[in-house]
Parts: structure tokens; sequence; C-alpha cells
């Protein structure tokens, strides 16, 4: 099919095409849109950028417009593609034509989703969240749905959507035509067309996991730390628009916070941001108002950006097929583009599956590159003050060995000369030691008499007095008494007593009615 006049749709449609300038179609267009009018089911396949929204599109409207009662469903993984999706068949419907459209996605507010539905739109474009969630609500009705498409169903397997499409394919009718269009073609999608499609048409255009011809990829062996220094270099080197890919959101955010406080016109796109503000960042970086958009892998499918003429992966995607996705967003529709990858020795392992995703009789050839720049990294090295010590610290040890084997030398010789040498003197210097000890035991010692003399002052100081004991009290009667000299301490304690106490034992001359006047006075 060389020409979209020769297709044969209803005139309502080719006009609208021919205002729209399509008139030659891609590969995938020519295969898909004549299968797709038969009713046929289809399990595609092809590269990014090719043009698959149209191939599922045009029959899609066509269909819709014989059939008034007809609805159709279209199911993508990603806001920015089921927006991208619903632009591209709004932009074909023309006033004639007069279908409704409703778009389902997460971002939005449900009060204008409820509008849309409640208008009668035959034409649903969402994802499998909002999508699931009209049907809980009871607000999406879609008994009457007789064309389904999943789009880039890779990806929607990818992002755990599964158990969300099963859940979606409950509520349509047995009888109805299904489309299933891929950028790759894994084991989970062949699972889903047995399950799903029936008597399938397989169509497919070029290498599934080969990119476009015109991308010309580029790659650079850099070590971590020096990444970003090198990515403002190449920002101020190349022209034109660049798509900046990331690992995670905050990453992102950082970059884009850092990029603006040196003055780049520079936005961040991801899966946090709220769908107002996506949409506001993809148009100010369609219309060329911002040069720069740092992007998470949510950017990777869908962004149909004709300006997009760099892609830079500042960091490699942890699923190889989506390195074919993120370079596929330049090189779009025919134009050219370049894509540069930043390589770091960690990235080794995901380079090389990328490589043999790409071409199966790829050998690695990083092992030999990494040793290079290790070789590179200790030729380069720079003198610091630790390496100063150590170097000072391997001089200093290599002289103490020096001086220990001299010193070994020394301890040597003077060990022989003391085996030779004669010690009459050390002799007479131990007869001299006994003989001072004879000496000590000689004399007299007087330990004794001193024993005995402080025995007797022990034995005075401890004996018992007759006499009171001179002490301190507080008792102003004892100060009139005169001490008795005969009495001991116990015949005292013995002939001593306690006139007070008398008075409190006998408790028979207390008076009986005891009364405290105050706090009568005050009871009563």
């Amino acid at each position: 099919m060389e020409n979209f006049k020769l297709i044969k749709i209803e005139e309502s449609l080719k006009n609208s095409l021919s205002k729209m300038n399509f008139i030659k179609p891609t590969p995938i267009q020519g295969m898909a849109i004549p299968i797709a009018l038969e009713g046929k089911d289809i399990l595609g396949t092809a590269q990014t950028g090719t043009g698959k929204t149209l191939a599922f599109s045009i029959p899609l409207i066509n269909k819709l417009i014989l059939d008034k009662n007809a609805y159709a469903l279209v199911m993508c993984p990603t806001r920015e593609l089921a927006s991208q999706v619903m632009s591209a068949i709004r932009s074909i419907i023309s006033d004639k034509i007069n279908i409704k459209t409703a778009l389902l996605i997460g971002g939005e507010a449900m009060q204008k989703q409820l509008r849309q539905l409640g208008n009668r739109s035959r034409i649903i474009v969402g994802t499998p969240g909002r999508i699931n969630d009209h049907l809980k609500r009871r607000s999406l009705d879609l008994s009457k749905t007789k064309y389904l498409v999943l789009d880039e169903t890779d990806r929607m397997l990818d992002m755990g959507f599964t158990p969300q499409i099963e859940l979606v394919l409950k509520f349509i009718p047995k009888n109805h035509q299904t489309l299933l269009f891929s950028a790759t073609l894994p084991e989970n999608i062949l699972r889903i067309s047995d399950r799903y499609l029936k008597n399938p048409k397989r169509i497919s255009t070029g290498a599934i996991s080969v990119p476009i011809a015109k991308i010309k990829q580029e790659t650079l062996q850099i070590f971590k730390e020096n990444k970003y220094d090198e990515l403002v270099d190449q920002f101020l080197s190349r022209k034109g628009s660049i798509l900046v890919f990331v690992k995670t959101k905050r990453s992102a955010d950082k970059m884009v916070k850092r990029l603006k406080e040196e003055a780049h016109s520079v936005d961040a796109i991801h899966g946090d941001l709220r769908q107002s503000k996506r949409d506001r960042v993809i148009n100010s970086f369609r219309k060329g108002l911002k040069r720069i958009l740092i992007a998470t892998d949510v950017a990777a499918r869908g962004l149909d950006i004709p300006l997009i003429q760099h892609v830079i992966n500042y960091d490699l995607p942890q699923v190889p097929e989506d390195y074919i996705h993120r370079i596929g967003r330049t090189a779009r529709a025919g134009s050219e583009g370049s894509a540069l990858t930043f390589l770091t020795s960690e990235d080794r392992s995901m380079w090389n599956s990328i490589n043999k995703l790409i071409d199966p009789n790829f050998k690695s050839a990083l092992n030999s590159l990494r040793k290079k720049i290790k070789g590179k990294r200790r030729g380069k090295r720079i003198k610091n003050k630790k390496s100063k010590i150590r170097e000072e610290k391997k001089l200093s040890f290599k002289n103490k060995k020096k001086l220990f084997g001299k010193r070994r030398l020394e301890r040597s010789f003077r060990d022989n000369e003391k085996k030779n040498f004669d010690f009459k003197g050390k002799s007479n210097l131990r007869d001299q030691r006994k003989s001072f000890r004879n000496r000590k035991l000689d004399k007299p010692v007087k330990t004794f008499e001193k024993k005995d003399f402080l025995f007797k002052k022990k034995k005075n100081l401890f004996s018992k007095k007759k006499t009171r004991p001179n002490g301190y009290t507080n008792n102003p009667k004892y100060f009139g008494k005169k001490p008795l000299e005969n009495l001991s301490i116990d015949e005292e304690r013995k002939n001593f007593s306690f006139k007070r106490k008398k008075k409190f034992k006998n408790r028979n001359n207390r008076p009986k009615n005891f009364t405290f006047k105050k706090y009568n006075k005050k009871r009563r």
C-alpha cells in the first residue's frame, strides 16, 4: 500500500487524513491497516517512532463510523502515551465524523472525566489503573466495546498491570476485535496473545531489538565522580534540544536544581509530577522554551517530540529493552539524531546485556577497556599529603632495617667479648655482701624491751576507771552533782531511775474528760 487514498475507508476519514498531510503510510501502517479493516486480531511488533498509533487508530475510527452503537477502548501504560494517542485520534476526527472521546488517566480531576463519559464518549483512551477506578464506580460501561487496543503491552506487563488488564477484559464482551502492539515481544506477551487473541495475524517490521539506523550511537568511558562535569561539557558542545535519562526521580530533581543554578534552561519529568505539570513541561519542551529535559524511564515510551536531536543516557536503564526505547525518542519520523551513553566500571554487566540484545554475536570488550582505565589512573596519580606520608614511612622502614642489621652485628661482637672476659670483681662483691649480713646478725637486738613498754601502755589505756567518765551532756542537773569515786558504771546504771517516767506510767491520774476547746468551738 503506497497511498492512503487506496485504502478502503470512509471518505470523511480520507479527507481528514489528507488535511493532516498523511499521504504515504509507514511499513507498519501499510501492513496493519488492511488486516484490521477485515476485522481480524493483530499481534504487531515494530520499532518506536514508526507510526504504530495511526496503524490502529485509522481502522478504529472507520469501524465506529460504520457501527454507530459500537465503542472502542485503548489501553496505554503511561499518562504521556495515553494523552499522545488521544491527541493523534482527535486530530483525525473532523467535524463531519462527530465521535466523542474520553481520556481516563491518573492525576486529572474525576469530575472532568465523568462529564466526558456522560456525553456518550465512544472512544475511550486511558491507563489500566484509572479505567479500573471507573469500573468500580460504575461510571464506565464496556458492554458495547467491539474494538480493543493494547498499546506498548510489554511496558504494561513490566509495570505490573497484568492483573488490572485481566480485570478490564472481564467487562468486555467476547465478540470483539483485539489489536496488540509492542516494541518488543517477550514470552509474557505470547502467553496473553494465546489467551485473549483469536487466531492473530503476526506483523513485524524490521528487527525488534535493533534501534533505528539513523541514530548515531556513541559511548563514553568515564569515572562516576566526573559524570556531571562531562554532562555540562556535552551541553555546551552540542546544539539543539537534549533529552537526558537518569535512574531515579530524586536524582532528576537534584540535577535540575543544580543546572538551574548554573543558568541552564532545563526541566524534569517523572512519575511524582501531577498530570497538569507534566503537560506543561512537555509543551514547553515541544515549543522550544526549554532546551534540556531530564527524565526517568516514564518518558522513554510514547514521547513523540520531533525536536529532540540528542539523547544522553546519564544512567543505564534497569531493563535492556528500555535502552532501545530511550534512544528511539530521537530520529523520529525519518529525521536524524544522536545517542550518547556514559559508561562506568559498574555498568559493565548491563552494557553487555544491552549489546547482546542488539547483536547476539556480541563479545564483551569492556574488560580490556577497564584495564586501560586502571592503568591510566595509576599513571596519573596525584601526590597528596597521604601519599607523601606513605612514601616517607616506606623510606623510614628501609632505614630501620639497615639500622637493625648494624645493631645485630654490634650485639654479636659484645656477646663474644663477654664470653672471653673473666668477672673476678663480681665474686669479691658477693663475699662483701655476705660479711655485711653476718655483721647485722651479731648486733644485740632491743626489740623485746620496746614490745614490753608498748604493752604496758596499752594496759593502762584500756583499764576500767571507777570514777565517773568525763564527757559532754546537755542535762542541767548533771553539773550540780559530785562525782562518785567508789561506784562503778554498772552500779550507777542500776541505781539510776527516771522519776519523770513514773508519771506517765500511772494512767489513772490523768484527767478523763479531756477536750480541745479550740477545735470544739470551730465544730459548733
